[in-house]
């Protein structure tokens, strides 16, 4: 019998992660008593080390005894004893006070540099068998989209809505490691920075990097400078965007190309590195001329538009910020040369949330940080209140059980699947991890 689920355990030997390793090691997933080295000494555990996600050796700070001895310092997973030197950490120095070796199969002995043995315990006797059997499952699911998929809608609620919490706050932070180099290129400017993110959200999938390139050419002191003046901020963003390359007989447009020289002069403005725009296979709402519009009237509207959004203690307080709408020209135009039916082009509900998810909450939560202020609770709740995205993730999620209920759940469900599901990473998923164990 005991042959039997060894075999079980080396069919997926040569697919095995070490992640499954450090999970089965850090939580115990293995028969304690009576373990022994592969030389046939007895190891007792005091304390398994604290999980290291940086380089160097996996387990920091373990406590434990060998052949009666007590000893404390590091410990190091691999699949094989011999990963040891296809890592070549016999010569990092950082792996000089590993005091146990943990391996799934022993294959070769490792030594320190003074030529004394570096016990190795091996694994693959005493996993629990229900752990490797989950795992085995997980590994070989035939389904291609998550590999939890058959058993997601069994996972327990309460886990779900905790870990997707915690992931949104993992897509917060990794979102603030963008905003902390824009930071230091903008030379600390907060106003600047937000302007250049809205600008990209502005702009979607189609023109954002169109857009952010076209608020990189020049700096934020220029839209300070002329932030009361309507037509020229609207000059300044369509010309830099090279809208104005063209000949278009109309006394909007031409005003528009007089300030943009005028401004061009004044401030030494470049456009050369700016993308140029795409107009394909976009709604009329969404055509960058629309959306460059508005972003100028709401920077005219708003003066120190960023201490307005920081401070802001609702989400109410924050929709009103963004009501705003194109200029007046805008009204009856999609483009500079044909005019269409008269009627306002507000900033949607639905784009609101876009820019609410997208900028200003990951720039508040950035921004807080900065401050020593408790980041997360204000986003948290803000979050709450934005209606879940709808897009083919959280629609697959929802359809192996409803989990997005607001924009807190669809942003952490994208963490998900892009950070773990798509990578694999079930071994650090508090989901992949309650499956293991049932």
């Amino acid at each position: 019998m005991l042959h039997v689920k060894v075999m079980r355990k080396c069919l997926i030997f040569r697919d095995m992660q070490e992640a499954f390793l450090h999970y089965v090691w850090q939580f115990k997933k293995f028969d304690t008593a009576k373990l022994k080295t592969t030389a046939g000494e007895a190891i007792i555990l005091h304390n398994n080390g604290q999980h290291n996600l940086n380089s160097g050796p996996d387990f920091f700070n373990a406590q434990l005894e060998i052949d009666g001895q007590l000893w404390a310092g590091n410990v190091e997973i691999h699949i094989k004893s011999s990963d040891w030197y296809v890592h070549n950490h016999e010569v990092d120095a950082a792996y000089d006070n590993v005091i146990l070796h943990v391996v799934f199969e022993h294959d070769t002995n490792v030594f320190r540099k003074n030529n004394t043995i570096i016990p190795t315990l091996e694994l693959k006797h005493v996993i629990h068998d229900n752990v490797f059997r989950n795992y085995q499952k997980l590994l070989m699911s035939p389904h291609k989209w998550i590999k939890c998929e058959p058993d997601f809608a069994e996972v327990d609620d309460f886990l779900i809505s905790n870990w997707l919490e915690r992931l949104y706050i993992e897509r917060l932070e990794r979102k603030s490691s963008g905003i902390e180099s824009l930071l230091m290129s903008s030379k600390n400017d907060w106003e600047g920075v937000l302007f250049k993110l809205l600008a990209k959200n502005f702009g979607l999938k189609v023109n954002g990097e169109a857009f952010f390139s076209m608020a990189t050419s020049f700096d934020f002191s220029v839209v300070r400078k002329i932030q009361s003046q309507p037509l020229q901020l609207e000059a300044l963003f369509f010309g830099q965007c090279g809208l104005l390359d063209v000949e278009v007989e109309n006394g909007y447009f031409q005003s528009l190309s007089n300030q943009y020289q005028f401004l061009k002069q004044k401030f030494n403005l470049s456009n050369m590195k700016v993308i140029p725009l795409k107009f394909f296979r976009l709604r009329p709402p969404n055509f960058p001329t629309i959306r460059l519009s508005q972003l100028a009237m709401l920077y005219y509207e708003h003066a120190n538009l960023f201490t307005k959004l920081m401070t802001a203690e609702t989400i109410e307080d924050l929709y009103r910020l963004f009501q705003v709408s194109t200029s007046e020209f805008w009204q009856s135009h999609f483009t500079f040369e044909k005019s269409s039916h008269d009627r306002k082009k507000p900033l949607t509900k639905n784009f609101i949330d876009l820019l609410l998810i997208n900028t200003v909450l990951p720039l508040r939560f950035s921004y807080l940080q900065h401050q020593g202020k408790n980041a997360s609770e204000s986003c948290l709740m803000m979050a709450r209140a934005i209606a879940s995205e709808q897009n083919s993730i959280i629609k697959a999620f929802n359809n192996l059980k409803p989990v997005s209920d607001s924009a807190l759940t669809s942003q952490a469900l994208i963490q998900l699947k892009t950070e773990y599901c798509d990578k694999n990473r079930c071994m650090s998923c508090a989901i992949g991890n309650s499956l293991l164990v049932k």
